[in-house]
């Protein structure tokens, strides 16, 4: 009898059976073991449910499960109607109508949220960089039931899952402050735990006032940024976390915030602006594909009604883009562009000889990486997936290069 169940609960000295963190994958783990049966504490019980293979059956105490299954009394099965969890969703309550201005900065976040793209924003206080940041999961596609599930594992063994709330159905939008350490980024801890950059998965993570942030810990993120994934050892062990997400990244210019701006007068001095910057290396700015300066909005744009395009729109012609990557990228294991290995460049974004040449003097002229090279060409295909251009057009890389404008600007001050 017990061969089929897996009984899974915190057991308290009275008896009662409390609620444990990570149901969620304990009960996919029950599935891919052959398990058919749950018994769980009553407010995990809606958490297990999610994986329809299983009957779930919620119980409060050790009598209860032993009644049960001396089959003395009956309980039901946990009913899951994820169509009705995902209805729930509340709406957004804000939209890029709301940012007046800015229409340059718009355009490139809708070509990030297109293609999955990391983005970084420069520009002075007050000029809409947070405004913007936050307004990004308003034009992402709609979550996936695969991956709601995945952000529904972390959230759960992080004791983040609210009680009443199952499945995580909107996309995770993270601002951690730039006091946080290492670990609380990262992730880790005696016993692991995802960081921050595992909570934005598939989803946002919003860094603002990067260079606030310590070195170490803006360090840290390029290698889950290369491969989407964050390894934390121990002594006796080693656990891994997802962490796909976008990283949208802000900063002002100078400490002061005013250096290059037309109206208020910069108080830095040259090595206060060098240390500032230098901040953020040269390898972790090649691992963001696009970069957006956001200058400060005159009163008239202000003044000026709401923008005529709201999340709603951007959404759409984001949504028909990403269809257009996951069925090219069918059979390569990937769904967006920001994804693409040197090996799917190469086959999805070929360009003519003009565009090359035009490639290669940009190159010369900013002083580029390869690992840019390859950015330009991934921003590149989404600006096309967009257009609906299956070719990489002349018009399509320019936009591209011009994306990388703070790869001379930040670093040859």
């Amino acid at each position: 009898l017990l061969n089929e169940y897996l009984i899974m609960g915190e057991l308290s000295l009275d008896g009662s059976i409390k609620p444990v963190n990570g149901m969620l994958p304990i009960a996919l783990m029950a599935k891919n073991i052959s398990k058919k049966k749950l018994l769980v504490p009553e407010a995990n019980a809606k958490e297990a449910g999610i994986v329809k293979e299983l009957k779930v059956f919620p119980v409060n105490s050790l009598y209860e499960v032993i009644e049960f299954l001396d089959k003395k009394i009956s309980i039901e099965p946990v009913s899951v109607d994820l169509g009705e969890i995902f209805k729930l969703s509340k709406n957004n309550q804000i939209d890029f109508a709301e940012v007046k201005g800015q229409e340059n900065a718009k355009r490139a976040l809708e070509v990030a949220a297109a293609g999955s793209h990391n983005v970084i924003m420069i520009g002075p206080p007050g000029s809409g960089k947070t405004m913007l940041a936050r307004r990004i999961p308003t034009i992402l596609p709609s979550l996936t039931l695969e991956e709601s599930i995945e952000i529904t594992k972390l959230y759960s063994i992080s004791n983040l899952l609210p009680t009443d709330v199952p499945l995580v159905t909107e996309r995770p939008f993270r601002s951690p402050h730039h006091t946080i350490s290492n670990v609380g980024l990262i992730g880790g801890g005696r016993m692991p735990k995802p960081g921050e950059i595992s909570l934005a998965h598939n989803g946002v993570l919003f860094l603002d006032e990067l260079p606030e942030f310590s070195r170490s810990a803006l360090e840290s993120l390029r290698q889950p940024l290369e491969d989407g994934i964050v390894t934390i050892s121990r002594s006796l062990s080693s656990v891994s976390y997802t962490s796909s997400f976008m990283l949208i990244a802000s900063l002002n210019p100078c400490p002061c915030g005013f250096y290059g701006d037309p109206v208020k007068v910069c108080t830095c001095s040259s090595s206060q602006i060098v240390k500032y910057r230098s901040k953020i290396s040269g390898p972790l700015l090649d691992r963001i594909d696009i970069h957006i300066e956001v200058p400060r909005v005159n009163c008239r744009e202000v003044m000026e009604k709401d923008s005529v395009e709201n999340s709603s729109i951007i959404r759409e012609r984001v949504e028909r883009a990403r269809k257009i990557q996951r069925e090219r990228y069918d059979e390569d294991g990937i769904f967006c562009n920001a994804q693409m290995t040197k090996k799917q460049i190469k086959k999805y974004c070929n360009i003519d000889d003009n565009a090359k040449n035009l490639l290669y003097k940009a190159m010369e002229k900013l002083n580029l990486s390869t690992r840019a090279y390859d950015r330009i060409l991934k921003v590149a295909r989404t600006i096309a997936d967009l257009e609906l251009s299956e070719k990489i057009e002349i018009s399509h890389l320019s936009e591209a290069i011009q994306y990388r404008s703070l790869d001379r600007k930040l670093w040859l001050y």
